[in-house]
């Protein structure tokens, strides 16, 4: 794995460094700018240019790599009401610009350049004509009224301070932190691959992006180990790769040697983006909720009623879960499933934070969520909580010659056995590991999940499936070359055996939402069934 690795290192800097000895001196307005190409499998790339042709597919393929105009935000209405939640977050952004404005205002003062008397009033008359056209509106979409849009800004031209003899300093972020950044978040620590040297805290940095790149074997890699320094210079391999990728300017919250040390934390305060939206990390804590609206109008097509029960099958990381019980005034069962451990605690961790109680939560694989259950002529097995179950008439009578007391009996008297088994040491460890970490693997994040086996049919008022798949119109996105046409056709099988868990857990004259891309072909009972399907 060392000896690959370090193969795929050398190929990729033999190759920028090829480029470096061969290309004439770059523009900074083109190497410091953001720009980015999405690059395709090829097979991909070719299937969608027969669907869409080349002018429109060039178009959607820029698009993709810009963020949304705006954030949506949900309020929750058991805590607060839309007009509080907006007069809260026009003051949080009014002071969040004028933080930036005192930061931006006193780092070119120590560097004396671009300063003007009238810079400050100039921008504060500009963030309040904002604020007077509404940054913050309501949604207008009848029943959407709990729902806010926070208007976005971008791209912008960012001055980095380039001097042909004094290059700026530089943090290189992963591309799904960056991704995250163009959003409007932070540059938290595990998201920081490579750094200048000797940058200090409080030091202004450029930050870019690594974007994954072809090897020598066919595969997608960055190719930079974490702790690279990066040296801003021709010579420098990773110079032409940054190219064109440069996401904002931010003041670092520790020095160089801090952030490879240690293990959380905002390691990049990002005051000047290429693409400005507010960061509401923290902002209102279980008033406000940060969704985007498709995934808000599915959980408004459910309709959730109080007292019913309601699966999410597909529930991290528990955005549409949290909307379905509020919309139920949190009365009733919220039933959310996620075959990850880590991601079940995402859900109940949000639950927790929007004080939620009629969330149960189970790790399942939603491809599995009907439990079997085998019947034979006096009892039946339930597989879902793996106990005896005798059907009730054999309870009052005779069971071939057994009558149900001496069954009971028979009971007892194996559990008695079972206790007096020798326990081996190493089932008391892993018992122990499994008390600490919960089941299954050993998970970093500790604690216990409760394991489900499935559910019995016809068993829920409302379904929503929201089933995984390539995510290809997820924005923003600055790689999907991993994406192949075999992968993308195995969404669509894996999507299939979860409606069909779907259509069989529902009751007859229930729901069912399924907000993903439809099945080419649905369940052959679908066209016939005596419930209401809703697809997204």
């Amino acid at each position: 794995m060392q000896k690959a690795r370090d193969l795929l290192l050398k190929s990729i800097r033999r190759s920028f460094l090829c480029l470096s000895n061969t290309a004439v001196q770059m523009d900074p307005s083109e190497r410091y700018c953001y720009n980015p190409i999405l690059r395709w499998n090829p097979q991909v790339e070719d299937y969608f240019l027969k669907a869409y042709g080349a002018d429109h597919f060039s178009r959607i393929s820029k698009a993709l790599t810009y963020p949304s105009c705006y954030s949506s935000i949900r309020v929750n209405p058991l805590k607060t009401t839309s007009d509080a939640v907006m007069e809260k977050l026009k003051e949080f952004i009014k002071e969040t610009r004028n933080g930036s404005l005192e930061s931006k205002i006193s780092i070119d003062s120590d560097d004396c350049s671009m300063v003007a008397s009238g810079l400050a009033d100039d921008v504060a008359k500009t963030f309040d004509e904002d604020l007077q056209f509404g940054p913050v509106s309501k949604c207008q979409i009848p029943g959407l009224d709990y729902v806010l849009f926070v208007k976005g800004s971008g791209p912008h031209t960012i001055d980095y301070g380039y001097a042909p003899d004094r290059p700026p300093k530089e943090v290189l972020v992963s591309r799904k932190c960056a991704e995250a950044v163009l959003r409007g978040a932070q540059v938290y620590v595990p998201g920081v691959i490579a750094c200048s040297a000797h940058v200090e805290k409080g030091d202004r940095v450029a930050v870019s992006v690594a974007v994954e790149q072809p090897g020598v074997d066919g595969r997608w890699g960055v190719g930079i180990t974490r702790g690279t320094v990066l040296q801003a210079l021709e010579s420098d391999p990773y110079h032409f790769e940054r190219s064109g990728l440069y996401i904002g300017q931010g003041t670092t919250m520790l020095s160089r040697a801090g952030i490879f040390r240690v293990p959380g934390g905002i390691a990049v305060d990002m005051n000047n983006q290429v693409f400005k939206l507010p960061s509401f990390n923290d902002v209102l804590e279980g008033e406000i909720f940060l969704q985007n609206l498709p995934s808000i109008v599915a959980a408004q097509v459910l309709d959730p009623q109080k007292g019913e029960r309601i699966l999410d099958m597909c529930a991290a990381p528990g955005g549409k879960t949290t909307a379905i019980a509020i919309l139920m005034k949190d009365e009733g069962e919220v039933v959310a499933v996620d075959r990850s451990h880590n991601k079940v605690l995402d859900i109940q961790k949000r639950a927790s934070e929007m004080g939620l109680k009629s969330i149960m939560t189970y790790k399942l694989d939603a491809t599995q969520a009907v439990c079997r259950i085998v019947q034979s002529s006096d009892m039946s097995v339930d597989q879902s909580s793996d106990t005896l179950r005798l059907p009730e008439e054999n309870l009052s009578s005779t069971a071939g010659g057994f009558s149900a007391d001496k069954i009971y009996q028979q009971t007892v008297s194996n559990e008695k056995a079972n206790e007096r088994a020798y326990i081996s040491r190493a089932e008391i460890r892993k018992n122990m590991r499994r008390m600490r970490n919960g089941p299954g693997r050993n998970q970093c994040l500790g604690s216990r999940v409760e394991s489900a086996k499935g559910f019995h049919p016809n068993s829920f008022d409302r379904v929503l499936l929201d089933a995984p798949c390539s995510a290809l119109g997820l924005r923003p996105r600055l790689f999907v070359g991993e994406e192949t046409v075999e992968s993308l056709r195995s969404h669509a099988k894996y999507q299939r055996r979860m409606l069909d868990q779907a259509v069989q857990l529902v009751r007859p004259g229930g729901v069912i939402v399924y907000s993903t891309s439809v099945c080419r072909q649905h369940p052959s009972h679908c066209s016939n069934a005596n419930f209401d399907l809703y697809c997204m």
